[in-house]
């Protein structure tokens, strides 16, 4: 559970990198590759300010996650990535204006119930695991003797 502050980071910085990127493409207008060279289009892309913006929190975002996952299983800490949904929706909504209706409403819910279901589990660290089974094992050996 000690890991949870670094997993939220992840969660918040991967939803800030889309909120980033959806912001460079509408400032970007309708795209179109006609009559341009299209590697050109793609590097005039990336190098807007909020594409370039979004995809260097992108890049903190994944390592935050590497770290997360040399401390927890992976089974434990994917599942809360959901949680970058949930905060999407709602700055979207108050960002964008885009739609949260009933089905979305209800589809969060879901997804934060099934995070607080994962968040539970709690389940403890590698390291940890090894460190008790040789523990258990030191004292199996030693009730032998």
């Amino acid at each position: 559970m000690k890991y949870i502050p670094f997993i939220l980071f992840t969660v918040m910085t991967n939803a800030a990198a889309q909120l980033m990127l959806k912001h460079g493409m509408m400032t970007l207008g309708d795209l179109s590759f006609a009559g341009t060279n299209p590697i050109l289009k793609m590097l005039q892309i990336v190098f807007s300010p909020w594409i370039f913006a979004g995809l260097c929190v992108f890049v903190i975002s994944m390592a935050s996650h590497l770290y997360v996952l040399s401390k927890v299983e992976l089974s434990f800490a994917y599942p809360f990535l959901s949680l970058a949904y949930v905060a999407v929706a709602v700055f979207a909504y108050f960002l964008f204006k885009e739609d949260l209706n009933a089905y979305r409403i209800a589809g969060i819910a879901l997804i934060c119930v099934g995070t607080v279901l994962i968040a539970q589990s709690g389940r403890e660290m590698p390291e940890e695991q090894a460190a008790l089974a040789k523990d258990k094992l030191q004292s199996e050996r030693s009730m032998i003797q």
